[in-house]
């Protein structure tokens, strides 16, 4: 699906995935990462296949030079989702195994053909709307279908395993550690060895507060931590979302990666955006 967003990359650079999740969540949402895309700012979304924006935008999509993942669902009630719920029950289940197989198995399927249906052929990469694909059972689950359906040429995986976090605040390294608690490790362990890549480390997660300033104080610190094959997630809109978590950081996230500032963080910290999945990834 992808192709290259930025041609004559330095080997002396450090290239990094800069993703956008949550693509067909909501209009605003879908705005902000496609005029992100014209900027450069990112190289990858992760969509929502059964989200009310997603189909309408295929083309739009095509023709980004983003990189397109699925973003797999359980914890939303969109399009045909039989199970969702808070993400707090979803682990308690999970870890429990007390989620019904049959029906997640069918849920992943679905996902898989909305995705595939709407933009012509399978994702590049496959992560978790708040992070369930490193769920048990899911995880499990997901790696079966992933192998049966393209064997040939496996998607690569988000893998959730903190990166560098010099200058990000106590509590905010505890919420990445807890994240990378909840299955990364095993995730990564079982994909491997079945032959899946993954992003080397992870960043971006913080507690959606603060404003334009804060985030321009974390993605400072994200960006200057980073090393190559690393992947940034976020969560740009144009405007707030309503009902929406997050809040009204959508809007404060997208005002500090459209900047110029960010280019010149970019920059300052030999980073660089392509959308060749081989740059970087670990097996």
């Amino acid at each position: 699906m992808s192709r290259p967003a930025q041609e004559g990359v330095s080997p002396d650079r450090k290239h990094i995935v800069i993703c956008a999740d949550d693509f067909g969540i909501d209009p605003a949402a879908d705005e902000a990462i496609l005029r992100l895309a014209e900027l450069g700012r990112l190289n990858a979304t992760s969509c929502l296949a059964e989200g009310p924006g997603f189909a309408g935008h295929a083309s739009a999509l095509r023709a980004s030079g983003l990189q397109l993942g699925l973003h797999l669902n359980f914890t939303e009630s969109i399009g045909g989702t039989v199970v969702h719920m808070p993400v707090s029950a979803l682990i308690l289940k999970a870890w429990l195994r007390r989620l019904p197989t049959a029906q997640v198995d069918a849920q992943i399927v679905r996902q898989l053909d909305a995705f595939e249906a709407a933009l012509g052929g399978p994702p590049d990469f496959v992560d978790g709307h708040q992070h369930v694909h490193q769920f048990p059972v899911i995880r499990d689950a997901l790696l079966r279908a992933l192998a049966q359906r393209y064997g040939g040429r496996l998607p690569w995986l988000r893998y959730t395993r903190t990166g560098q976090m010099n200058g990000v605040p106590m509590g905010l390294r505890f919420k990445a550690g807890i994240i990378d608690l909840l299955g990364a490790r095993a995730f990564a362990g079982r994909a491997r060895g079945m032959g899946f890549r993954m992003n080397r480390r992870f960043l971006g997660v913080y507690d959606f507060q603060g404003g334009r300033t804060a985030y321009a104080g974390l993605l400072q610190s994200w960006l200057a931590g980073a090393e190559d094959g690393d992947l940034m997630m976020c969560h740009p809109a144009t405007r707030t979302i309503p009902g929406d978590e997050v809040g009204r950081q959508r809007r404060a996230e997208f005002d500090v990666l459209k900047s110029d500032e960010m280019a010149e963080w970019l920059a300052k910290n030999r980073l660089s955006l392509g959308s060749d999945p081989k740059w970087g990834l670990t097996p």
